[in-house]
């Protein structure tokens, strides 16, 4: 079966970032098949419409499963098991993220923690235990950033998006009005 123009394009497109995400091209490429499908496909019409190997399906379709990216489905009449992205975009990108801050983010976190804790035995060590501090630091704030994020609503999340660099004008505005005068927050107008 060849793909038509566009899709082969984009699965081809996908496999080769899919790759520089930390993915199989492989992989990239079958998920991108499945997710452009308008119907759950089989591994059979994979092989067929990628020319790939039966066994290099099968290892893909269980890399997909196992990151939550497929569905399995079940067709009447068919015994053979097919596949289907989630239709929810916003839900493939959460467990996207999800996928990635457990498998990259928190390992480094984990050895970060650990690196603080030490006693550092020289100088060179205090130095570098600083600049781990501060990664550890900043990781931590994107994860706290991350965990309100993925708790979100879509529409509410969609809508912040949408703001873009409207928040931190917003935000402006808020220093604009109040200055720090001894220690106190107070009107920018104000005398007192």
């Amino acid at each position: 079966m060849a793909l038509p123009p566009l899709i082969a394009d984009f699965v081809l497109h996908f496999g080769e970032m899919g790759s520089r995400w930390g993915i199989n091209r492989t992989v990239g490429q079958i998920y991108a098949l499945i997710y452009l499908s308008e119907k759950p496909i089989n591994a059979d019409e994979i092989c067929e419409a990628l020319g790939f190997s039966r066994s290099n399906v099968s290892m893909g379709l269980k890399e997909l499963d196992s990151w939550g990216l497929v569905r399995m489905r079940h067709l009447p009449g068919d015994r053979r098991d097919h596949f289907a992205a989630p239709d929810d975009i916003w839900e493939i990108v959460r467990t996207l993220a999800e996928q990635r801050r457990r498998r990259e983010i928190e390992p480094t976190l984990t050895m970060l923690r650990a690196a603080v804790l030490e006693n550092p035995a020289s100088t060179e060590e205090k130095f570098a235990q600083g600049r781990m501090r501060e990664m550890h630091t900043l990781i931590e704030l994107l994860m706290s950033w991350y965990e309100d994020i993925q708790k979100m609503e879509t529409e509410r999340l969609v809508n912040l998006l949408k703001m873009g660099a409207r928040v931190y004008k917003l935000y402006e505005m808020k220093d604009k009005l109040f200055v720090v005068k001894g220690g106190k927050k107070q009107k920018e107008n104000d005398n007192g």
